[in-house]
């Protein structure tokens, strides 16, 4: 019986930078009365406070609730409130260094937009983040830019070249991320198996970037046994089927 769920937020649980919507935010509630689960994602923690943790009632079933920001470079867990057990932040010379990379491959790769909303480069502390339209684009937008994520992996090619010892990949609809080498959503993966004492074996992981070069891909290398979605929307039927597969499990246990 798997013990953990965990899952992207981004284009998984909820449209890119967007909240979750009624029926997702009532199915996850469901979930989490029944098993735990786990959120990793590129986004940082205000994020995770507002796509997320507003649309879920405040109670004893967050205690079942991990949240990992930044690709799992930081580690949330309720108490009685949020607490965060670890941040694996850049120095400024490391911010510096990968700042400019990006810089220099947006204007080597020839994508640098004409219109932008918001921040086009964010730092996030243990995490920098590339956003090709900017933090506030509208979703149409963003949908048109790179659907094949063809623009990305030429930038991706070029960082590789340019930060070698930097981890960099794909993620949303129009980012690119980058973290400390090994410092990934599989290295979440594995700080979920030390800190709950779930077997990754134990454990499936939902997401929309389960490809080479995808930023959910690390936690498919880390042995989890993975579903690739394409939106929320075939999110939602994977949750209802964990669900019915839990609860059948159990009544047979209790039959044993």
């Amino acid at each position: 019986m798997k013990k953990l769920i965990v899952f992207d937020l981004d284009g998984t649980l909820a449209e890119s930078k967007s909240s979750l919507d009624s029926e997702m935010a009532d199915l996850l509630q469901e979930l989490l009365g029944i098993v735990r689960v786990a959120v990793i994602s590129g986004g940082d923690w205000p994020q995770f406070e507002k796509q997320l943790l507003a649309r879920l009632p405040e109670d004893a079933s967050l205690a079942n609730l991990s949240l990992l920001p930044t690709c799992g470079t930081k580690f949330f867990q309720y108490k009685g409130g949020w607490e965060k057990l670890y941040s694996e932040d850049f120095t400024t010379d490391e911010k510096a260094k990968i700042i400019a990379s990006l810089n220099q491959a947006v204007l080597e790769s020839g994508f640098g937009a004409e219109r932008v909303w918001g921040e086009v480069v964010e730092d996030r502390e243990s995490q920098i983040t590339f956003s090709a339209l900017g933090q506030q684009a509208p979703l149409e937008e963003k949908h048109k830019w790179d659907p094949d994520f063809a623009k990305r992996h030429q930038i991706k090619t070029i960082l590789d070249r340019l930060i070698p010892h930097f981890s960099v990949r794909l993620g949303g609809s129009t980012s690119v991320d980058v973290t400390r080498q090994g410092i990934d959503k599989a290295y979440g993966i594995r700080k979920l198996r030390d800190v709950l004492g779930v077997a990754i074996d134990e454990m499936v992981f939902v997401g929309d970037a389960l490809f080479p070069g995808g930023n959910d891909y690390p936690a498919q290398e880390a042995g989890v046994v993975s579903i690739c979605v394409r939106d929320p929307h075939e999110t939602k039927r994977v949750i209802q089927m964990c669900m019915a597969c839990l609860s059948d499990k159990r009544r047979l246990a209790l039959c044993s």
